[in-house]
C-alpha cells in the first residue's frame, strides 16, 4: 500500500508466513539503513544523516509492529495470533539489540560533538538529549562485560513479558451455575452468558472476563459464589506466572544495580515526572493518610448495608462491590442495570463523538471499506472541523469493542502508526485502535453499558485523541510517548464529561422507548459519585504500593508474602491461598510505574478545572487544550504541559475534592 495510505495493511489477507516475512524484511531493511548511518564519516555527520536517518530506519520496524505484531492482541485466527506473539517478542528483542549497538552509539556520540549539535533547539535538541540519556541508562558507561550482562537481562525480560501476558490472556476459568444460583442478576445479563447442557439441565457459564465478572460480583446474591469467583480471579495466570514475575523482578534489580541505581524503582522513576523514588513513596503515603478518613466512613456504610440484609456486618473483599451496589439501590435509588438501559453503546459513541468533535475542532467519518481484522471492528477517519468535502483526513482510529476468545482481555489504546514530520515536509498521519470488551449486542438487544463502562469508553478514547491529534515532529515524542506518570492524564480528564448533566442529557436515551435519562436518576447518580471512593482509592493505592515495593530496596523476593503484608492497605484481610500478582498484567510495562495512574489523575483533575471555570463544552478552552497538551505529545515535559495549559502551578485540590475529601 502507498506509504501515506491510512490503510496500513490488508488485515483480512494476512497469513502467519506473510506476517513473518513482513516483520523480518522490516528488520533487514532497518539493518541496512543503520549500516549506512554508521558508515558516514565523522566529519560529515549531520542531524539529517544521523538522528533523522535513525528515525527513518526504526520507523520500518515500528510500522510492522503496529500493523502485524498487533495481531497478537486481536486476531481471532489461532495460528496468526500465535505467530504474531512470536514476532512481537522477536521485534522487542530486535529493539533491545539496536539499543546496544556499539557502532550506532559511536555514530550518535560522534554527532553530539559536532558544532551543529551544539546549536540544536526544540525537539531536535530534546531528541539528541534523550538518545544519549538512553545509552547511559543502557550501560554504555560500563565495562563491556557488564554492558553485555545488562543487554542479556533486557532480552530475558522481553521473553518473560510476553509469557506473562500470554498466560493471563489465555487463562480460562469461571463458574458453571444453575439459573437459581444466578439470583440477583437481571435477565439482560443472564441471557448473554454461554450455556452448557449438563444431564439435560441448562447451566450458565460465568467467566473471569470483566463484562461478566464485575456485574456478577456486584449483583449475585450468593456470597459463597461471589467468594468462589473472586478467589478464582485472584489466581489468574497461575503459579507459573508468579515464578515468571519473581524472575523478572530479580533481573530488573540486577540490571538497576549494574547501572548504578539502588533499585529498579529508582531507575524507572528517573525519566518520569516524579524523578526520584522517594517522591513516589511520599506521594503514596500522604495520599493513603488522606484517603483513610473517607475509607473509614465508607466501611461503616458497607457494614451497615450488610447488617441490614443479612444480620452480619463482617464485610469481606468479595462483598464490597455487592454492598456498594446495594447502597446505590437503597440509598440513592440507582440500579446499574436500569441505568444501562439508557446507555446503548451506539448512543454512547455518538455522544463521545459529539463532545470531542465540538471541543477539539474536528469531525469523524466512518470508513466502512477500511481494512480490518475482524467483522466487529469499525474504522473512522479524522478531519479538521472546517475541512472541505475534498479534504484529506489527518488520522484514523479503529474501534474493536466486543469480547471474543483469546482477545486482549482489558481495555486499551494501541498506536498502530506514529505521527511525525516527514523529510518532504508533510506529516505522517497517525493510526490508532481502541480495544475493549463491552457486552456484545444480540438480535434482540443492543450493547448496553453500565455507567462505569461509559467512563471506560471515554477514558480509553482520551488515549486515542492523544495519539491521533499529535503534531510532534519527531516520532520519539509522538502522541502518548510522554512520561509514564503523565500519560493517563489526558484520559482521566475526559472521564469528567461522563458526569456532566448537559453532556449526558445529549445522548443518554432508553434503548426501547427513546426516553431521556430521568432527571431524578441523573441527580442520584451524581450524588452517588463519591460512594465508596475511599475504598476504591485504597485499592488503587494497594496496587501502586505493591508494584513499587516489588521494585524498591528491601523487597524479600517473595511476591506473595509482600501481597499479604501490604493487603491491609485495602482495608480487607488477605485472602489466603491466592496470588493476585500472577494476573496483574501491569507488573510488566508499568513495572515500578503503576503509581502513575494516581499521580496523573491529580493532573487530569486539575486540568479539568479550566473547563469548570468556563463551560464543559467551551470550544476555545478545548482548542487550547488540544494545542497545548494533546498536539505536543512528549515533545515537552509533562509538568510544563500542565503549567502551560493551566497558566499556573498545578495542585491536588481538584483531585481530593473529586474523592469527596473536602467534607471528611
Amino acid at each position: 500500500m502507498p506509504v501515506d495510505s491510512l490503510d496500513l495493511v490488508d488485515f483480512a489477507a494476512l497469513t502467519p508466513d506473510g506476517l513473518a516475512d513482513a516483520c523480518r524484511k522490516a528488520m533487514a531493511d532497518c539493518d541496512e539503513a543503520i549500516a549506512a548511518i554508521v558508515a558516514v564519516p565523522g566529519a560529515e555527520r549531520t542531524f539529517e544523516n544521523t538522528l533523522l536517518a535513525l528515525e527513518e530506519a526504526t520507523e520500518k520496524v515500528a510500522r510492522v509492529s503496529g500493523a502485524y505484531a498487533f495481531m497478537a492482541y486481536v486476531s481471532a485466527d489461532d495460528a496468526l495470533r500465535e505467530r504474531a506473539r512470536e514476532l512481537d517478542q522477536e521485534l522487542d528483542k530486535y529493539g533491545v539489540a539496536l539499543a546496544f549497538r556499539e557502532d550506532l552509539y559511536t555514530a550518535i556520540r560522534g554527532y553530539s560533538d559536532t558544532p551543529e549539535a551544539k546549536t540544536l533547539t526544540g525537539e531536535a535538541a530534546r531528541l539528541l538529549e534523550h538518545e544519549l540519556r538512553d545509552y547511559r541508562r543502557n550501560g554504555f558507561e560500563l565495562p563491556a562485560d557488564e554492558r553485555a550482562r545488562v543487554k542479556a537481562i533486557f532480552d530475558e525480560l522481553v521473553e518473560l513479558d510476553v509469557q506473562f501476558r500470554n498466560a493471563i490472556d489465555d487463562w480460562e476459568d469461571g463458574l458453571t451455575l444453575t439459573r437459581e444460583q444466578l439470583s440477583g442478576l437481571p435477565e439482560s445479563y443472564i441471557s448473554r452468558l454461554w450455556t452448557v447442557d449438563e444431564n439435560g439441565q441448562t447451566k450458565y457459564r460465568v467467566t473471569l472476563d470483566y463484562p461478566e465478572l464485575h456485574p456478577f460480583m456486584a449483583n449475585a446474591d450468593a456470597e459463597d459464589l461471589r467468594r468462589e469467583l473472586f478467589l478464582k480471579d485472584q489466581r489468574k495466570g497461575g503459579e507459573e506466572n508468579v515464578r515468571r514475575l519473581e524472575q523478572a523482578i530479580r533481573l530488573r534489580d540486577e540490571a538497576a544495580r549494574l547501572l548504578g541505581y539502588d533499585s529498579w524503582a529508582a531507575y524507572r522513576v528517573e525519566t518520569r515526572m516524579a524523578k526520584e523514588r522517594e517522591r513516589v513513596s511520599s506521594f503514596l503515603a500522604d495520599l493513603r493518610e488522606k484517603v483513610a478518613r473517607k475509607a473509614d466512613r465508607d466501611f461503616d456504610g458497607l457494614r451497615e448495608a450488610k447488617r441490614a440484609k443479612t444480620g452480619n456486618d463482617e464485610v469481606h473483599i468479595w462483598d464490597w462491590r455487592y454492598y456498594h451496589n446495594e447502597l446505590l439501590r437503597t440509598r440513592y435509588a440507582v440500579d446499574e442495570f436500569e441505568v444501562a438501559k439508557y446507555f446503548p453503546l451506539d448512543a454512547c459513541i455518538e455522544g463521545l463523538f459529539q463532545v470531542t468533535q465540538a471541543l477539539l475542532g474536528m469531525r469523524y467519518q466512518a470508513v466502512p471499506g477500511a481494512p480490518k481484522w475482524h467483522p466487529d471492528v469499525q474504522a473512522f477517519d479524522i478531519y479538521e472541523a472546517g475541512a472541505t468535502a475534498d479534504a484529506e483526513p489527518f488520522a484514523r482510529f479503529y474501534m474493536d469493542l466486543f469480547p471474543r476468545p483469546n482477545k486482549y482481555g482489558h481495555a486499551a489504546a494501541f498506536t498502530l502508526r506514529r505521527g511525525r514530520a516527514l523529510p518532504d515536509g508533510s506529516y505522517q498521519r497517525p493510526v490508532s485502535a481502541i480495544v475493549a470488551n463491552f457486552t456484545k449486542p444480540t438480535a434482540d438487544q443492543p450493547s448496553l453499558l453500565r455507567h462505569s463502562e461509559v467512563v471506560t469508553l471515554f477514558h480509553e478514547f482520551g488515549h486515542i485523541l492523544h495519539q491521533t491529534l499529535t503534531r510532534a515532529q519527531r516520532a520519539r515524542f509522538s502522541g502518548t510517548a510522554t512520561e509514564r506518570d503523565f500519560v493517563e492524564a489526558p484520559s482521566q480528564i475526559l472521564e469528567h464529561w461522563c458526569w456532566e448533566p448537559g453532556v449526558l442529557a445529549s445522548f443518554a436515551r432508553h434503548h426501547e422507548t427513546g426516553a431521556p435519562l430521568p432527571e431524578d436518576l441523573l441527580k442520584a447518580m451524581i450524588a452517588a459519585r463519591n460512594l465508596n471512593s475511599g475504598v476504591m482509592t485504597l485499592r488503587q493505592l494497594f496496587f501502586a504500593s505493591l508494584d513499587f515495593a516489588y521494585h524498591s530496596p528491601g523487597f524479600s523476593g517473595d511476591t506473595t508474602a509482600t501481597v499479604r503484608e501490604l493487603h491491609e492497605i485495602t482495608g480487607f484481610p488477605y485472602p489466603e491461598g491466592t496470588h493476585f500478582q500472577s494476573g496483574f498484567g501491569h507488573l510488566f510495562g508499568y513495572d515500578a510505574g503503576y503509581y502513575g495512574y494516581l499521580w496523573s489523575h491529580v493532573f487530569g483533575d486539575d486540568m479539568y478545572t479550566r473547563f469548570e471555570a468556563t463551560s464543559p463544552l467551551d470550544a476555545t478552552t478545548g482548542r487550547h487544550y488540544r494545542e497545548t497538551v494533546l498536539a505536543r505529545g512528549g515533545s515537552v515535559d509533562g509538568d510544563q504541559l500542565v503549567r502551560d495549559f493551566l497558566g499556573r502551578e498545578p495542585n491536588s485540590d481538584a483531585f481530593l475534592r473529586g474523592l469527596g475529601l473536602e467534607d471528611v
